[in-house]
C-alpha cells in the first residue's frame, strides 16, 4: 500500500473508530504533530510498517487494513471493524498521579474487541474502560505501559479480591486488594520491592474498578 492508500485507510479508521492525531502520534513515539502532518501534508510519504501495525493493534483491526503484509493494496473493511465492540481508552495512568478516572476524563480513542470474547468475560462497553499502567509496582503481573481494561461497575459491587484501580491518599493506583481480619483491607504490590499496606480502613480506599484484562506490546 502506497502512502496515499495509507492516508485514506487511516482517515477512515479515525472516522469510524474515533481518536485524534496527537494521541496516535504519541502512541508510536512521535511528536504530537506527526500523524496530522502525514495525513494532511503527506510528510512523511509513508508510515513505517511497525507504526502501522501498532496503530492497527490500538484500533483492534487487522494490520492488513493499513497495508501491513499486503503488497497489492487494501481498502478499509468497515464491516469487519463494525463487528468489533469499542471500549474507550482514557487518558489517565494508574499508579502515579491524580487522574480522575471519571466519565468526563478525556478519551484517548478506543480499542476494538470481539463481541463474543467480551460476553465471555462479562465486559460491557458502558461500564468498562481501558487505561495505562504507570510504574512497575505490580510486576510481574502488570508492567509499566500495559493497557488494562477496568470494570467500573465493581466500584459499587461487593468486593472481589483481585487487582483493582483505587485512589488512596489522593493518588490513582493499581493494586491487589485482599480482605483482612475485622472487615479491614490489605493493599498489596506484586513487586516485592514495593511496600504492602495491611489492615486498612475501607473508608480510606476509593475503589474505582476491577482489572479484568491486560494487554502489552512485546
Amino acid at each position: 500500500m502506497d502512502g496515499n492508500g495509507q492516508r485514506r485507510a487511516l482517515e477512515a479508521l479515525l472516522d469510524e473508530r474515533g481518536g485524534d492525531y496527537a494521541g496516535l502520534s504519541r502512541l508510536i513515539g512521535k511528536n504530537p504533530a506527526y500523524i496530522q502532518q502525514f495525513v494532511k501534508r503527506g510528510s512523511p510519504r509513508r508510515l513505517a510498517e511497525e507504526d502501522r501495525r501498532t496503530i492497527a493493534e490500538f484500533f483492534g483491526v487487522p494490520a492488513a487494513i493499513l497495508g501491513v503484509g499486503d503488497r497489492n493494496g487494501s481498502a478499509f473493511d468497515r464491516n469487519s471493524a463494525a463487528a468489533l465492540v469499542r471500549i474507550e481508552r482514557l487518558d489517565v495512568g494508574a499508579s502515579a498521579g491524580g487522574g480522575a478516572f471519571a466519565d468526563d476524563e478525556r478519551s484517548f480513542g478506543g480499542i476494538g474487541f470481539d463481541p463474543a470474547w467480551m460476553r465471555a468475560i462479562g465486559a460491557n462497553p458502558a461500564t468498562h474502560r481501558v487505561i495505562l499502567v504507570d510504574g512497575d509496582s505490580m510486576e510481574p503481573s502488570l508492567s509499566d505501559g500495559d493497557q488494562i481494561m477496568v470494570d467500573r461497575a465493581a466500584a459499587t459491587a461487593p468486593l472481589r479480591e483481585g487487582i483493582h484501580v483505587i485512589r488512596m491518599d489522593g493518588t490513582l493506583m493499581v493494586k491487589r486488594l485482599a480482605r483482612a481480619p475485622g472487615g479491614r483491607l490489605s493493599v498489596l504490590s506484586d513487586n516485592p520491592d514495593y511496600p504492602d499496606h495491611s489492615g486498612l480502613d475501607p473508608a480510606d480506599i476509593a475503589i474505582l474498578g476491577r482489572v479484568v484484562w491486560a494487554g502489552r506490546r512485546m
